[in-house]
């Protein structure tokens, strides 16, 4: 089977150019590019506007991640970085995917567009179905699709034959009442975008903390001693972190960064809105960077350990105090980490031992130290255990529930966090059923449901036969593509909440439906007038969001509006919930989640302060609702992974011109990479001992019990990674992942270790 996620270019039309990586983040080049993006998408005058509006007290959530804004005041030049800008750019663009657009092109000819081109084509207007054996989508009228979709769920032999994924860009609003409406129907089969990112780090916080959230808010960079960096890349993934960063700097913080690879936004930061900057060289931000191997963190963090808890017992470097009344299992840590070889430790790492005494060196120094993390830790087998492990390091400095100090998982999409919050979760706790049972009048299933993982294992198995998407790109953002392509066609019935066109759309099951909704940038009106809706961003603050431009089309949907008519649809007089209400009035809606989650008090009113609100965080304040009530210190082996003399270890990453599964464009300029996305980033010495250079093409293998994935022809491109790691992009590589390889109790793919082989493309 043809690889269906990422076409393969002819080699003549590769047009690849490399040089050398840059060495300051943002500044001039982002404004260029930010403006570039603009001028691309034929609407600059509507975006330039919208952009005003953005991450505004009385504006519109930015649609990318979910970094917070600041408490205080907010710039009025804009409060956003470049991949905000792009985000906009592709949500408010000029171009139109209408019905005639599907008329003119087939199913078959779509399948052969690379995910930038699909991307490209434009917004959505029309709901559209692809019938059973048909060539071309067609258009379709909302109360048609609404009721084939009720239709098909409730000719199902049971509710749990559908699965019912979630986006981390829905709102509150739209999650509640979506996961209301498919326990009503009678599923916990919600699986969503955090089973495949943050997962590992949800499980690890709440085993040893109590909450699976991070514990700082954004002041408490301001006041920190230490900030450390680690499997995370700011500068493209989260750049308005770079400005948190930049202000811990100037207050006197340092900053260590450990990564496989060196990334520009960790180097030299120029703020686009400071003249100073911009004229001059900007700001220093890391001062000492650890280049580590691929997964052994786990080895690099215990040899930094190692050394303290010796110099520990010449003079006092732990918070005793804290750790004896606040913590459990500390003696079992000590034993732990002192039957290690510090020299062997050193070695597996791949840092130099001065690099690591010097880090050592720095923590000791430090009383407040915060950590932040990202999909470096968490997409392991044993990524859960590569969190527990940075929180022991805290937990040794009592640098968590104290101002200045904590854990910060830097989330992904801007409500990935709010969706969970509002019951997006295939493990329901049974206190929360318990209160939709009380507040709804109705018995929600109390059996687990699917996560990602094991929703596209009982898709390829048939078991189950309905795929709805609230948002999102699934087979783009999956393991194992053919697998899981293979998983969604088994279906009867895919079913997508979009934006714009994705791959989704064009591998479907026998039929599919597409259902074009708001984005978070328009006017929202409902029948009590214009509505606004609320997010929860990575430091548990939970805001408004409202629209300021026309939509798109006036076809268009809101996601509360398109779970309501559903909800209706397919319950029909089964369900007590007024749907017809909720549709047209959120303020409802969030009276709803206010009397069924705790923390949401006054939410109507509190959530138009402007500010928004935080909401409880027993971390934060060092209340422990742990098993044991206290922090746990936790055990945690080194990576298990061996490789064989032809065997690398692959981690997929993101370019500069891409968030998430969006493809914005096809440079990597940080990296210097332009004109493409189809490379593998190799070691110097990996590539001179097989006597092969840069700008050649390799294909790339994974076998994983005894089944053989490929990805074809790959350019190599020269990169200071260690030795025996490389790097590729996602999607184009998520096809080397296999689907039943994930880290252990969190379920989450193994994305960012995949054992490979490598091959001169013939």
């Amino acid at each position: 089977m043809k690889n269906p996620l990422s076409p393969i270019p002819p080699l003549e039309e590769e047009k690849i150019k490399i040089s050398k990586p840059k060495e300051v983040a943002a500044g001039l080049p982002a404004l260029v590019s930010s403006t570039k993006h603009l001028r691309d998408e034929q609407n600059f005058a509507n975006c330039t506007s919208a952009l005003f509006n953005m991450n505004q007290m009385d504006g519109f959530d930015c649609p990318g991640c979910a970094w917070p804004d600041p408490d205080d005041e907010r710039s009025r030049l804009g409060e956003y970085c470049e991949n905000g800008v792009k985000a906009i750019a592709e949500e408010a663009t000029a171009k139109r995917v209408t019905p005639e657009f599907f008329q003119q092109h087939s199913i078959q000819e779509l399948s052969t567009w690379s995910d930038y081109q699909l991307g490209k084509s434009g917004r959505l207007t029309h709901p559209m179905i692809l019938k059973e054996g048909a060539s071309h989508y067609e258009k379709i009228s909302w109360e048609a699709a609404f009721q084939a979709i009720a239709t098909e769920l409730n000719s199902l032999n049971s509710p749990d034959e559908a699965i019912f994924y979630t986006s981390g860009r829905t709102s509150n609003e739209a999650a509640f009442l979506y996961q209301l409406f498919v326990r009503q129907y009678g599923t916990n089969n919600l699986p969503d975008c955090s089973n495949m990112c943050h997962e590992s780090s949800g499980v690890a916080l709440s085993q040893t903390l109590g909450i699976g959230k991070g514990s700082v808010k954004l002041e408490d960079f301001y006041i920190t001693d230490l900030v450390i960096v680690i499997g995370q890349n700011p500068g493209t993934n989260h750049p308005r972190m770079l400005s948190a960063l930049q202000k811990a700097k100037k207050a006197g913080a340092k900053i260590i960064s450990i990564n496989p690879l060196p990334e520009t936004g960790l180097i030299r930061f120029k703020h686009p809105q400071s003249p100073s900057d911009m004229m001059g060289r900007g700001t220093t931000l890391t001062d000492l960077f650890l280049p580590v191997r691929i997964n052994e963190d786990i080895a690099l963090l215990k040899a930094i350990l190692k050394l303290l808890i010796e110099k520990d017992q010449e003079q006092t470097l732990f918070d005793h105090d804290f750790i004896a009344s606040q913590t459990t299992a500390y003696q079992d840590f000590i034993n732990d980490i002192t039957q290690y070889d510090f020299d062997t430790l050193v070695q597996r790492s791949g840092v130099s031992e001065k690099k690591i005494k010097k880090a050592a060196r720095m923590i000791a120094r430090a009383d407040k130290i915060i950590t932040c993390w990202a999909m470096g830790l968490t997409q392991h087998k044993n990524g859960v255990a590569n969190i527990q492990e940075v929180v022991n390091l805290l937990l040794l400095k009592g640098s968590v529930g104290r101002p200045g100090a904590g854990t910060c998982p830097v989330r992904g999409h801007s409500n990935v966090q709010g969706d969970r919050t509002m019951g997006i979760w295939e493990k329901p706790k049974p206190a929360f059923l318990d209160k939709l049972a009380a507040n709804f009048e109705f018995e929600p299933p109390r059996h687990h449901g699917f996560n990602t993982v094991e929703s596209i294992e009982a898709m390829h198995e048939g078991k189950a036969k309905v795929f709805f998407a609230m948002g999102g790109n699934f087979i783009s953002a999956t393991p194992d593509t053919n697998y899981t392509a293979e998983a969604l066609q088994n279906c009867n019935l895919t079913v997508q909440v979009s934006t714009k066109l994705n791959r989704s759309h064009v591998i479907t099951g026998k039929r599919a439906i597409i259902l074009p909704c708001l984005g978070r940038t328009e006017r929202d009106v409902q029948g009590s007038g214009e509505q606004f809706v609320s997010v929860e961003n990575s430091m548990g603050i939970v805001h408004s969001s409202t629209g300021t431009m026309t939509p798109a089309s006036k076809h268009l949907l809101s996601e509360p509006a398109i779970v309501c008519e559903l909800a209706k649809a397919t319950l029909g007089e089964k369900s007590k919930v007024n749907w017809h209400l909720y549709q047209n009035e959120y303020d409802l809606v969030r009276d709803a989640i206010e009397s069924t989650i705790t923390g949401f008090e006054n939410y109507n009113g509190r959530v138009r302060s402007g500010y928004g609100f935080y909401l409880p965080n027993c971390a934060r304040d060092g209340d422990f609702k742990t098993a044991t009530g206290k922090a746990n210190f936790t055990i945690n082996p080194l990576s298990d992974i061996n490789l064989s003399e032809e065997e690398y270890l692959m981690m997929t990453i993101r370019s500069h011109d891409q968030f998430n599964t969006t493809i914005y464009g096809l440079d990597d300029r940080y990296r210097g990479i332009y004109n493409g996305r189809r490379v593998i980033l190799m070691n110097k010495a990996d590539i001179k001992a097989r006597g092969w250079k840069q700008g050649q093409h390799l294909d790339l293998v994974s076998i994983y019990d005894g089944i053989e994935r490929k990805a074809l022809r790959f350019m190599i491109v020269e990169y200071p990674i260690p030795t025996k790691c490389v790097a590729t992009y996602f999607p184009e590589a998520n096809v080397l992942v296999p689907v039943n390889h994930f880290a252990d109790k969190s379920h989450t793919p193994i994305s960012k270790s995949v054992v490979v082989q490598l091959f001169q493309t013939n």
